[in-house]
C-alpha cells in the first residue's frame, strides 16, 4: 500500500517519441536531463530508445555516466560542464561532450590524452539566447582550435549546435534571426574543414512547429513526456506522469475555522477537511496555497490554506470523503483530474517545473508499461 506516489506511463513516452519521430526526417535525441524531467532518467531513456530515439541528451557528466552504468550504449551528449570535472571518464565511456570556448576545448584535449582516445565533441554557438555557446565573434577562433585538435587526433567534432530563445512562441522574429546565425555558423565550420555528423538546433517547440530547423537531429525534451511547449496547443501528445496521495485524515470543523499556517483560509460554514500527505518537501509548490487544483471524491477542489512541508488540506464541504481516498494532484486529464498545465497556470509557472519537482526520495515512482 502506498501513501503517495508518482506514476509514470512509459507507453505514453513511447507514443510521444514515435509521434515526434514521425514528424521529421532528422534523427531524434530525447532529452532526459533532470532525472528525465522528474520521470526517472533510465526508464524514460529506455522507453525513448524503444520508440526510435537514436541519441540522448543530458546536462551533466554524472547524468551521462549514470546512463552508461545503466547499460545505455546509444550516443549521449552532456553539455553543461564546469571546469575541473573528470572529463576523461566521459571520454573513456564514449560520451559526447560540448565545448563553447577554447578553454573548454583545451580541457577536452587533456581529457582525451588521459583517456587514450579522441573526445567526441559538439561545438556550441550562441545564436541569440546569450546563455551557453561561443559568441559570433569568438566562433571562428573556436573552430580553428577544434580543427587543429581534430587534425592532431585528440578531438572528433561530431556536432555543431545551438538553442532557441523563443521557439515556444511560433512566429517570433528571433526564431528566423537565430536560424540565420546558425546556418552561417555551420557554413564557417565547414570552411574550417569540419564535417560534423549532427547539426542540431530544434528543441521541443521547434521540432513540433518549425521543420526548417531540424537539420540532422532534433532535441525534444518536454514533448517526450507528453507536455506541450506551446501554450494552448496539445499536438496529440499524452502526458506520462500523474501524482497522487491518499487522504490521511478527515474531520468536521465549524464555520470560521482557520486552516493551516497563518490562517490564510477560513471555512465559510461547517465543513469536512481532508488532510493530504504531500507538501513542498515532496514537490508541491508552496505557491499552490489556496489555488492548487486537486481531484478528490469525483470533484476538482482547491488547496485550502498554506501548503506545508509535508501536507496540505482540502475543504470538501459535506461530500463523503474518507481516509484512504485518493487525491490526484495532476495526471493526463482523461478522468477529469487537473493536468500539469493546470497546476502551472494556478501557481504562475510552466509545466516543466511542475513535473520536475516530483518523484524524490519520499514520493516513490511507479511505472506502467515496463
Amino acid at each position: 500500500m502506498w501513501q503517495a506516489e508518482v506514476r509514470v506511463d512509459l507507453d505514453a513516452i513511447r507514443e510521444n517519441v514515435a509521434r515526434l519521430r514521425a514528424g521529421t526526417s532528422a534523427e531524434l535525441m530525447a532529452v532526459v536531463k533532470a532525472d528525465g524531467y522528474g520521470h526517472g532518467m533510465l526508464p524514460a531513456a529506455r522507453a525513448a530508445l524503444d520508440a526510435g530515439a537514436t541519441a540522448l541528451g543530458v546536462c551533466t557528466l554524472d547524468e551521462a555516466l549514470t546512463l552508461r552504468r545503466g547499460g545505455v550504449t546509444a550516443p549521449v551528449l552532456a553539455w553543461l560542464l564546469a571546469p575541473g570535472l573528470p572529463l576523461h571518464e566521459g571520454v573513456a565511456a564514449g560520451v559526447d561532450l560540448a565545448a563553447a570556448s577554447t578553454d573548454q576545448l583545451d580541457e577536452l584535449v587533456v581529457a582525451a590524452q588521459r583517456a587514450g582516445r579522441p573526445a567526441r565533441v559538439h561545438l556550441k554557438i550562441d545564436t541569440g539566447l546569450a546563455r551557453g555557446g561561443a559568441t559570433v565573434a569568438d566562433w571562428p577562433v573556436l573552430l580553428d582550435a577544434a580543427a587543429k585538435a581534430q587534425a592532431d587526433g585528440t578531438v572528433e567534432v561530431v556536432g555543431v549546435w545551438s538553442h532557441f530563445a523563443y521557439a515556444d512562441a511560433p512566429g517570433h522574429p528571433t526564431i528566423d534571426r537565430q536560424l540565420a546565425v546558425f546556418v552561417e555558423g555551420v557554413a564557417l565550420a565547414e570552411r574550417a574543414g569540419l564535417r560534423p555528423r549532427w547539426r542540431h538546433l530544434a528543441n521541443s517547440a521547434a521540432t513540433l512547429t518549425r521543420p526548417d530547423t531540424h537539420f540532422d537531429l532534433v532535441r525534444p525534451g518536454i514533448a517526450v513526456y507528453g507536455l506541450s511547449p506551446v501554450e494552448g496547443e496539445r499536438f496529440g501528445l499524452r502526458p506520462a506522469m500523474s501524482a497522487r496521495a491518499r487522504v490521511t485524515l478527515t474531520k468536521r470543523v465549524p464555520a470560521g475555522s482557520g486552516v493551516s499556517y497563518g490562517h490564510t483560509y477560513r471555512t465559510e460554514r461547517e465543513t469536512t477537511l481532508a488532510v493530504v500527505p504531500v507538501g513542498y518537501a515532496d514537490g508541491v509548490p508552496r505557491h499552490a496555497s489556496n489555488v492548487g487544483p486537486v481531484h478528490l471524491g469525483g470533484k476538482v477542489r482547491t488547496v485550502a490554506g498554506r501548503v506545508c512541508m509535508d501536507q496540505f488540506m482540502l475543504d470538501c464541504g459535506d461530500d463523503p470523503v474518507a481516509p484512504g481516498d485518493v487525491a490526484t494532484l495532476f495526471g493526463s486529464g482523461a478522468a477529469g483530474e487537473p493536468t500539469a498545465d493546470d497546476w502551472a497556470a494556478a501557481v504562475g509557472t510552466i509545466n516543466y517545473e511542475i513535473v520536475t519537482r516530483f518523484g524524490g526520495v519520499r514520493v516513490p515512482r511507479a511505472y506502467d508499461g515496463e
